[in-house]
């Protein structure tokens, strides 16, 4: 079984909360777009409805047709949707590539309007920099990353940026090689930090956004323990602290962030698991809470969701107990803009689970909502306006 893991952030001493919402936080009602991986019974990218005030999940049907678009990205113009196609093979190349797709503002359905190559197999996670000039990829069975211009219209440039990991770790199975798992971008634009599982690394980049180039930072990048196998990385909004995912451990590692020099320097490693399980179990996706009180992750295989307290003035962090996820494989999940309710995406038994997030400890109740999607993999909130 696998399950996903809640992290409670207190009052950190010098941190205020966040600014009024913005960007959609204010917004009741969201559209949820749903990446999948495309076989007998997915077709795509899925569309969904999420009424904030109640709590109601509402399936839409399917919002476009796409090859195994796993990872999703909104453009911050809210008028574009970007899909990672993870797959090996791109136009007769050991590639896998991204489709752009415009969104109708009125009824959410997607269609295709752009598609470039990753320059790398597998595809597995991508972000787009604040003023949507930039899109950025990490293929994971290519171990790489790229750089993408966007146009203003939507379309995807060829990559003006790649970088290709090299090395090995520990684990014969699977670090052979470099995989880059996820791409992240700081809240100051200037640094990228992509989780390396393949390398027991988490890289850090500077980025110029003008022309879409990627630099190594000083230093290249933190370590984790080996055979951890990090994947997933969130930074805290207070920019002083963060965390990377550990798939192979199931753990979670805490860095003090300098967000001047962009550098990770490791503060505490803490299982997502509880205490004496001797079960099959790999972590997934890392999330902040918008009130940046909380931290949650999926573990896949407990099928839960674990429940840590942040320490306010090191970030450090205390389990609080374990949630079932009520499915099978959480490989992702979704905290709404508003931060009311939590979506764990089950991969394996094709639902998406609804949760109530208590806004004074952080835990997560069943709501009772719960929509069919076949093999679900990512969700990303857009409000409706």
């Amino acid at each position: 079984m696998f399950g996903i893991v809640l992290i409670l952030v207190t009052a950190f001493p010098g941190f205020t909360e966040p600014p009024a919402p913005r960007d959609g936080q204010a917004a009741t009602k969201f559209r949820v777009y749903v990446g999948t991986y495309t076989n007998a019974k997915s077709k795509g990218i899925y569309l969904l409805e999420l009424d904030t005030e109640t709590g109601k999940l509402t399936s839409k049907g399917l919002a476009a047709e796409s090859e195994s678009p796993s990872f999703l990205a909104i453009h911050p113009n809210k008028k574009f949707l970007y899909a990672v196609n993870e797959v090996s093979n791109f136009e007769g190349k050991s590639a896998g590539s991204v489709t752009g797709f415009s969104i109708d503002p009125k009824t959410g359905m997607l269609t295709r309007i752009a598609r470039q190559s990753t320059l790398g197999a597998g595809p597995c996670h991508l972000s787009i920099v604040r003023d949507g000039k930039v899109l950025l990829v990490a293929n994971y069975g290519g171990g790489s990353i790229a750089a993408l211009p966007l146009r203003d219209d939507g379309g995807i440039e060829p990559a003006a940026s790649f970088i290709q990991h090299e090395g090995t770790s520990v684990d014969p199975a699977r670090q052979k090689e470099p995989h880059a798992h996820s791409i992240n971008i700081d809240l100051t634009q200037r640094f990228v930090v992509a989780a390396d599982l393949g390398l027991d690394r988490v890289f850090v980049y500077s980025l110029d956004t003008k022309n879409a180039k990627l630099a190594p930072n000083t230093p290249s990048a933190a370590t984790v323990a080996p055979g951890s196998g990090p994947r997933h990385f969130a930074f805290h909004p207070d920019q002083t602290h963060a965390y990377v995912i550990n798939e192979m451990k199931s753990t979670v590692t805490t860095f003090d962030y300098d967000s001047d020099k962009g550098v990770l320097t490791e503060t505490q490693t803490t299982s997502t698991l509880p205490d004496g399980f001797t079960g099959t179990s790999y972590t997934a996706e890392v999330q902040v809470h918008p009130s940046g009180k909380y931290l949650y992750g999926s573990n896949r295989g407990h099928d839960s969701i674990a429940v840590f307290a942040i320490e306010p003035k090191t970030g450090k962090l205390t389990s609080k107990g374990q949630v079932p996820t009520g499915g099978k494989t959480p490989r992702n999940f979704g905290i709404d803009p508003t931060g009311r309710f939590l979506l764990a995406e089950n991969q394996d038994s094709d639902s998406i689970v609804v949760f109530r997030i208590d806004p004074e400890t952080g835990g997560l109740t069943p709501t009772g909502q719960s929509v069919s999607v076949p093999f679900p993999v990512c969700v990303k909130f857009l409000p409706i306006d």
